[in-house]
């Protein structure tokens, strides 16, 4: 299954936000399990000025609410917390997007 959602950067946050997301796959290794547990399979993030796109392969349409109630995402989460927009449960203020057309050729 594919979904895509936005997220909101906050001001001048990009270089930390890419650094960070760099570092996951050395340094956050507890991340790493909780992504593939949670059936998160491939994301792909996009830069689109105050926002981000993200374009990702999930099991199933709960996999990022299984995510965001993880422990090793709450403590992601306060990392992220100066990068991009988060609720006050520090969960990513995601806005899912409807894909409204599709070519194949």
């Amino acid at each position: 299954m594919h979904q895509v959602f936005m997220l909101r950067l906050k001001p001048g946050a990009l270089a930390e936000y890419i650094r960070h997301h760099d570092d996951i796959p050395t340094k956050w290794p507890d991340l790493v399990k909780a992504l593939k547990e949670s059936g998160i399979q491939h994301i792909r993030t996009y830069d689109a000025g105050e926002h981000l796109i993200l374009s990702v392969d999930v099991t199933d349409e709960n996999a990022f609410p299984r995510l965001w109630e993880s422990p090793a995402h709450k403590v992601w989460a306060e990392v992220m917390d100066p990068l991009i927009e988060l609720d006050a449960e520090l969960t990513p203020d995601a806005r899912f997007l409807t894909q409204i057309f599709n070519f194949e050729a």
